[in-house]
């Protein structure tokens, strides 16, 4: 079982990273195509995409909060320890998308 939760959490990492650069730079081509700045366009899209990519990390919202609630009411604490991790990786690939992004339009994304 500890294999998969390992395995788990490279993965979920490695979702929302992929999310945000793949979001981020196919959106990218749209503002290309309609005439706006790309730079701009693709410091916005990464702001706005940063939630997005953690919930499609942990497979959608609503597996969290049953493991959530699977720990609290059955008291199974480590329950909440894993789905605390796997959140965490999943924030992480974001945050090492952003640094990928700000190396490549020259711009902090805050």
């Amino acid at each position: 079982m500890e294999e998969r939760f390992f395995a788990a959490i490279f993965q979920y990492y490695f979702i929302a990273l992929g999310v945000m650069i793949g979001g981020t730079l196919i959106g990218t081509i749209g503002a290309f195509a309609t005439g706006e700045a790309p730079f701009t366009y693709m410091n916005r899209l990464a702001k706005s995409l940063r939630i997005w990519a953690i919930v499609a990390a942990i497979g959608g919202t609503f597996d969290a909060i049953t493991n959530f609630e699977k720990g609290f009411y059955d008291g199974s604490t480590i329950d909440i320890f894993k789905q605390i991790i796997l959140i965490l990786s999943a924030m992480g690939g974001v945050q090492t998308a952003l640094l990928i992004i700000e190396w490549l339009i020259q711009e902090e994304v805050s």
